[in-house]
């Protein structure tokens, strides 16, 4: 199982405030600059020189872990998250919120109004079919001041050589044009597939850096300092 010890990234990132729905559909929206909910979180005080390289930065993300048991965690369990102190993380989680404590990003999770199931093969079929039926699931809240951003990190699994279709509901609510928008996934031996392509097609009005993060799930615990270089690397 994977498991680590880390220190930090959980203390001041997440808040246990839910967002205020405000629509029929169930979804909510969210102020990054002033609401704290299980969504989002505040900035922190960044551990590196970062914290300036990226202007006004939010990082969105979207994570599935298969299980909240961080004991006896069969293998697809594992695959899809990492364990920090006892506490289990996804995959993607782990790596936005690394982002997050390098550069005093603020932070938010994409999370659809009707939860995904984690009994793996009831994941497997809902994803895949909505994939093949090209569906974009509702949202359980929105960011209603994206435009104060400049950059936005957007991170995400990579499900069969594409993004799970939640993300594409997120781009089509979400306007990004005229931000810098900086990919980053976790895959079990697909990179980014095409995903990068299709961000950039769904914000043509944004630009979309190429030079993006991407991990093995299998790596995903020992990953912070290949972050770190790569933030560094960034223009």
């Amino acid at each position: 199982m994977k498991c680590m010890i880390k220190m930090g990234i959980l203390g001041a990132v997440l808040f246990g405030i839910t967002a205020c729905a405000n629509n029929d559909s169930g979804a909510g929206s969210s102020n990054p600059s002033s609401t704290e909910s299980a969504d989002f979180a505040r900035s922190v005080e960044p551990s590196t020189d970062l914290a300036s390289k990226f202007g006004r930065t939010l990082v969105v993300y979207f994570s599935q872990p298969e299980t909240e048991d961080p004991d006896n965690m069969t293998t697809e369990e594992d695959n899809s998250a990492t364990v920090v102190d006892g506490k289990v993380l996804g995959n993607v989680q782990f790596v936005g919120q690394t982002i997050q404590e390098n550069i005093g990003a603020d932070i938010f999770r994409i999370e659809p109004a009707e939860p995904y199931p984690t009994d793996h093969e009831k994941l497997v079929d809902l994803a895949s079919k909505e994939q093949e039926d090209n569906v974009r699931p509702a949202l359980a809240a929105t960011i209603d001041t994206i435009d104060e951003y400049d950059t936005i990190f957007v991170g995400y699994p990579n499900w069969w050589g594409d993004m799970p279709m939640v993300l594409y509901t997120f781009l089509d609510e979400h306007d990004l044009s005229g931000k810098t928008v900086i990919p980053f996934n976790v895959h079990g031996g697909s990179g980014f597939s095409d995903t990068i392509a299709s961000i950039a097609k769904e914000e043509p009005e944004a630009t979309v850096v190429e030079e993006g993060y991407s991990v093995n799930r299998n790596d995903v615990d020992d990953s912070e300092p290949e972050i770190v270089k790569w933030l560094n690397r960034l223009p």
